[in-house]
């Protein structure tokens, strides 16, 4: 990502669309879970959400917890909101929970899968709290919901 000011003056600004760890194998993980999109299609679907608002995306995927943070960091000064799919992180980063609430970004959690008809421990999350929105079991439509919704709000 590079250092700019989070609105341009061709459009409204930049979401960071973040996909935490295994959503690199979407497409072929679990499909009967997850769908058949990949995440370029995912990133793609976001980016058509974002563009018919006027706005652009940033998408970043990782495994590494870390660099999720780095990401999030970072939008402080290059994005204007973020979509945040954590996947298992969302259960278990308290680390992402306060790097979300320290950016003071409008932030919208998403998951693919209802994750309150799943394992219970996938029914407790430490993002949402600090999200303006959660989006569960829409598929990756819920991308696309989420960026609208923000699109309305900012």
């Amino acid at each position: 990502m590079t250092e700019a000011s989070p609105t341009t003056e061709a459009g409204r600004g930049t979401i960071l669309v973040i996909n935490g760890p295994n959503l690199n194998l979407l497409g072929t993980r679990e499909p009967e879970k997850y769908g058949t999109s990949t995440l370029a299609d995912v990133e793609q679907l976001a980016m058509d959400a974002a563009g018919a608002h006027g706005f652009t995306v940033d998408c970043v995927q990782s495994n590494h917890e870390g660099d999720l943070l780095d990401a999030i960091h970072a939008a402080r000064t290059t994005a204007v909101g973020i979509v945040i799919n954590a996947g298992a992180y969302t259960h278990t980063s308290v680390a992402l929970r306060d790097a979300l609430a320290a950016v003071q970004l409008p932030a919208v959690e998403v998951h693919i899968t209802n994750v309150h008809q799943r394992e219970e421990f996938r029914h407790n999350s430490y993002l949402s709290p600090v999200c303006a929105a959660v989006i569960v079991g829409a598929g990756v439509l819920g991308y696309r919901l989420a960026i609208e919704y923000l699109a309305e709000t900012l």
